[in-house]
């Protein structure tokens, strides 16, 4: 097989519509889009939203506080699933990741003192309740910043 050999599957690609050549092509005089209107002037249609004159949605509905682009969201974990890791583990934001404790590390992780905790473990945080880290410490365990 050669290059100048190769064609597409007989009946995959159909020819373009050819608008606007005559009316014996029956696509002539209006090219399909009818008569007047917004739909057959150039750059014709309704933008994304409207509603035909009435009041829109994204305007009815009433609006209320603002997003903190400089904000800090952190992947909240407990003391008390930091259970699930055995003894004497380094527990990190990949190990809770791939404990399914948490999905996403956000802007990073923080420990919160709900619960109990009786193993020993060093855990690195991005930040740590003073409940979690009296109780990380208390079973001999490091609470470490990251």
């Amino acid at each position: 097989m050669k290059l100048h050999e190769l064609h597409p599957a007989e009946g995959s690609t159909t020819a373009p519509k050819r608008l606007g050549r005559g009316t014996g092509s029956g696509l002539g005089k209006t090219s399909g889009k009818g008569h007047k209107g917004a739909k057959a002037r150039s750059g014709g249609g309704k933008r994304p939203g409207f509603e035909g004159g009435q009041m829109p949605l994204y305007r009815r509905v009433p609006k209320r506080g603002f997003t903190n682009v400089f904000g800090t969201e952190y992947a909240v974990v407990n003391v008390e699933s930091l259970e699930a890791f055995e003894d004497g583990a380094v527990v990190n934001a990949q190990a809770l990741k791939d404990a399914r404790i948490i999905r996403k590390e956000l802007d990073g992780v923080k420990i919160l003192g709900s619960g109990e905790l009786t193993k020993k473990l060093t855990v690195q945080a991005a930040k740590f309740s003073a409940s979690a880290k009296e109780k990380i410490e208390a079973v001999g365990g490091k609470a470490e910043v990251i």
